[in-house]
């Protein structure tokens, strides 16, 4: 069997059930299997495909089976075919024999993809490997350091970046997994993950219910053509709607505005607590990017002061 037909069994168990994979070869990506990442809400829009160099001819002594060219294909390709992945990758600075311009291709690259979140380090041999019966370790400590360092920065100032542009102002689905590391018992915190992988850490306090904000989003998207404004909660019939508050716990999923980014960490507002199959049927709404983004402030800042 494939891994996409695994996959697709393992998410066919609950819609409920989020399932993310990791650490495949950049291979092993078939178009099966990024289809099923589209089709399924609850397969997460996230891959981990791990470059290691930016350069071929590096890539080449590695044995790594692709060609800088090739994985920039694939890249390209996953994003067209999932357009809110996220991609994670690892990067090795300083292998053996690594030159100045070998490593200014992995910057560049870095550049281009602009990656979502990365794990980096300066080479060092391993034995019973073909670089430790082959090569030699030539490339200084120094130089190994140096250029970490510039695969670091050129990573974080383009996280950064990318999470601003991507990020900021959009509702995101986040499981909660428990209270983040910052939380005391005065400004009680929680910490979760987003479909693409990204932690959110977002206030505690009482949020809307699915079964109530479902309701009102209807009501909200049928009566409002796409970018008209204006709904006041003290006088809408849709308020009736908003009564209910509940508490989040550890398990729950919750709709989140995204409010701030700092680095690959992300800030949030919990709005509602939510479902994998609620969520998804809510963005699918008619008018959910044109006119319900501009609304969620409004709705929040007015039934606070109303209710």
């Amino acid at each position: 069997h494939r891994f996409a037909d695994l996959l697709e069994a393992v998410s066919s168990l609950s819609p409920e059930l989020r399932v993310r994979f990791t650490s495949p070869h950049p291979k092993d990506y078939p178009p099966p299997l990024l289809s099923l990442m589209a089709e399924r809400p609850n397969v997460c829009n996230h891959l981990h495909m791990p470059a290691q160099s930016g350069s071929s001819s590096v890539l080449r002594r590695m044995r790594r089976g692709y060609t800088r060219e090739a994985y920039l294909e694939l890249i390209g390709d996953v994003r067209r075919l999932i357009p809110d992945v996220a991609v994670s990758s690892d990067f090795i600075a300083g292998f053996c024999g690594e030159t100045e311009e070998e490593h200014r291709d992995t910057l560049s690259c870095m550049e281009e993809v602009r990656f979502d979140q990365a794990f980096m380090f300066a080479y060092s041999m391993r034995g019973k490997t073909h670089a430790h019966r082959t090569m030699e370790d030539d490339v200084p400590p120094d130089v190994k350091n140096r250029r970490l360092n510039e695969i670091i920065d050129v990573f974080r100032h383009n996280v950064q970046l990318r999470n601003n542009e991507e990020e900021v102002g959009k509702l995101r689905l986040v499981l909660v997994e428990g209270e983040a590391k910052r939380s005391t018992a005065e400004n009680r915190t929680w910490s979760g993950r987003t479909d693409q992988n990204k932690r959110v850490v977002l206030a505690s306090g009482p949020v809307l219910t699915e079964e109530e904000m479902n309701p009102f989003l209807s009501h909200v998207l049928s009566t409002r053509t796409v970018g008209e404004g204006g709904i006041d909660i003290a006088n809408d019939d849709g308020a009736n709607f908003l009564r209910t508050r509940v508490e989040l716990c550890r398990g729950d999923y919750a709709v989140v505005q995204i409010t701030e980014a700092r680095g690959h960490t992300l800030k949030g507002q919990a709005l509602w607590r939510s479902s994998i199959v609620g969520f998804e049927n809510a963005k699918n709404s008619q008018g959910w990017e044109g006119s319900f983004g501009g609304l969620v402030g409004q709705v929040l800042t007015q039934q606070n002061d109303h209710f």
